[in-house]
């Protein structure tokens, strides 16, 4: 579907025709925009959808294939980080850019471009140019405070002061307010108005589809790299956003299987919060169960599965595991219970890189090898017969299980990351986004080995941004926003719309049985 756009003397950068591919799939396609000087124009869209490209093709950081950004009414190439400064554009991030540890002046300062000849910063004026926007934006705090003291609500004030010391024109913001109570969110709103009221544009991306509605002058709505409708000087209803969002293209002929049957609860996790990103969250897995976590990016659906790995703390609610109490100081105490994890950073994460097949494999489980209680020696013939049979039932590629993990695909590292598991297989098995990076093929073959270990009683819990994969593999879907669930589908309710619009929802205030 096409947009069309309006270009006058208000627009400050407009991007015309742009397209990006990343291995073959369109990230954007033909993508118009027109942003204005003195508004605040909102990027929505689930995850995938094209925002964060179009702001990094801004950035500098991607390229695009096609189309044009012009600023000021000139056409530019931004080929860098660099180039996006010159022109006065500046970008924060949701993982905030600051230094730990450095003041809140030095953090201000940072990436400016030295005033004198010698390379030196000149402190004093720099400290008075830093007391005015910090006076503009009400800091109330010292310049000298260290950032590791300051709320994550002054945190983001200290970035954007960083941009207003460079005179940005335009700041664009990625989910600043994800991490914030509603009081700091509406003191960073005030800001925001203001900034826009001087003439600043601002780029607000947030999944909080009602603070969208209730801020932004301008909002941009993308799907499936393309945008999809476009509203400029108007308040568009949240329920109008949603629908924009979810698309008739998402209604799909394909619902959820049926469930499994499945056995007593395995997982009972009770009111549970860790003190920033999980706010009361309850939610039951049975033995034979794939359950499986929706929502879109920072709805906390990593860190709740880091706090039930004993990875993350838990501040408050309980946790049980085959109906006893438990509490898990570190990973290692979750896994001698009977918990396994395959993490979304599987190579930094979950497999040693330059370490054999039948190391990685074994690795979980080294302690049924030894050879002795007293002796630390280890059968390793016995280790590689292990790995080399489970790397056959897993169907993964590899010359021989000596090879090192590193050498192997991205589905195959996923297929030895989950083989790992199937040594001794868990009373609960935690999977993070399982089939990211790999293949059709591979994908397939991931889930017919989850398949078969929740039909063998192991109970799953599967943390999946791709919706579909959530309506092919699981029994039952629970779906995350902002630290909370908002909604529980089961078997053929599960479809990709409902899950989608879930993850638009704020708390129903229901636990999740």
């Amino acid at each position: 579907m096409s947009v069309s756009i309006a270009v006058d003397s208000e627009s400050l950068v407009v991007v015309r025709g742009v397209s990006k591919t990343f291995g073959g799939a369109h990230a954007l396609r033909e993508v118009d925009v027109v942003i204005r000087r003195g508004v605040v124009h909102g990027l929505v869209g689930a995850n995938g959808a094209g925002k964060s490209t179009m702001i990094k093709c801004l950035a500098g950081i991607e390229h695009p294939d096609a189309g044009t950004i012009v600023v000021d009414g000139e056409e530019r190439e931004i080929s860098s980080p660099s180039d996006a400064d010159e022109l006065g554009m500046a970008f924060i991030h949701q993982e905030m850019s600051l230094i730990p540890g450095w003041s809140v002046l030095r953090n201000m300062m940072l990436g400016q471009k030295p005033p004198t000849r010698l390379g030196i910063i000149d402190w004093r004026p720099a400290r008075v140019r830093a007391r005015e926007v910090a006076q503009r934006l009400g800091m109330h705090y010292s310049l000298n405070a260290s950032v590791d003291d300051l709320s994550p609500a002054d945190q983001w004030l200290v970035l954007i002061g960083r941009a207003l010391m460079r005179d940005a024109r335009l700041i664009a913001m990625d989910e600043p307010t994800a991490s914030l109570s509603s009081e700091e969110a509406g003191r960073l709103h005030r800001i925001i108005r203001e900034l826009a009221a001087s003439g600043t544009a601002v780029i607000f991306v947030s999944h909080r589809l009602d603070e969208v509605s209730a801020l932004c002058d301008d909002i941009t709505v993308f799907r499936d790299g393309a945008v999809v409708e476009r509203r400029v000087a108007e308040k568009v209803p949240k329920s109008e956003l949603v629908r924009a969002i979810v698309g008739r293209s998402m209604e799909i002929a394909v619902e959820g299987r049926e469930p499994a049957p499945h056995g007593g609860p395995v997982l009972v996790v009770a009111d549970v919060h860790d003190g920033r990103r999980v706010h009361g969250v309850s939610l039951t897995v049975h033995a034979g169960e794939v359950v499986g976590i929706g929502g879109l990016v920072g709805a906390g659906r990593t860190e709740l599965a880091q706090v039930v790995y004993g990875a993350r703390p838990r501040t408050a609610g309980t946790i049980e595991l085959d109906g006893r109490a438990v509490e898990f100081r570190e990973p290692a105490d979750a896994v001698r219970a009977g918990i396994g994890l395959v993490p979304e950073e599987r190579r930094s994460e979950g497999l040693f890189l330059d370490r054999s097949i039948d190391f990685n494999v074994n690795a979980a489980s080294f302690g049924s090898l030894r050879a002795s209680r007293l002796l630390p020696l280890l059968r390793l013939g016995e280790g590689r017969r292990r790995a080399r049979a489970l790397a056959d039932a897993v169907t993964v590629k590899a010359r021989d299980v000596g090879d090192p993990v590193g050498s192997l695909s991205g589905g195959n590292q996923q297929k030895v990351a989950i083989a790992r598991w199937l040594v001794d297989p868990p009373r609960l098995l935690i999977l993070d986004e399982p089939s990211r990076g790999v293949d059709v093929g591979a994908r397939a073959e991931v889930h017919r080995v989850i398949r078969e270990l929740a039909d063998a009683g192991t109970a799953v819990l599967a943390i999946s941004s791709d919706n579909e994969e959530l309506v092919a593999l699981c029994d039952r879907v629970v779906v995350m926003a902002e630290g909370r669930l908002t909604g529980s589908l089961r078997g053929r309710e599960i479809t990709e719309d409902r899950i989608l619009a879930l993850s638009f929802e704020r708390h129903d205030g229901k636990e999740e049985e």
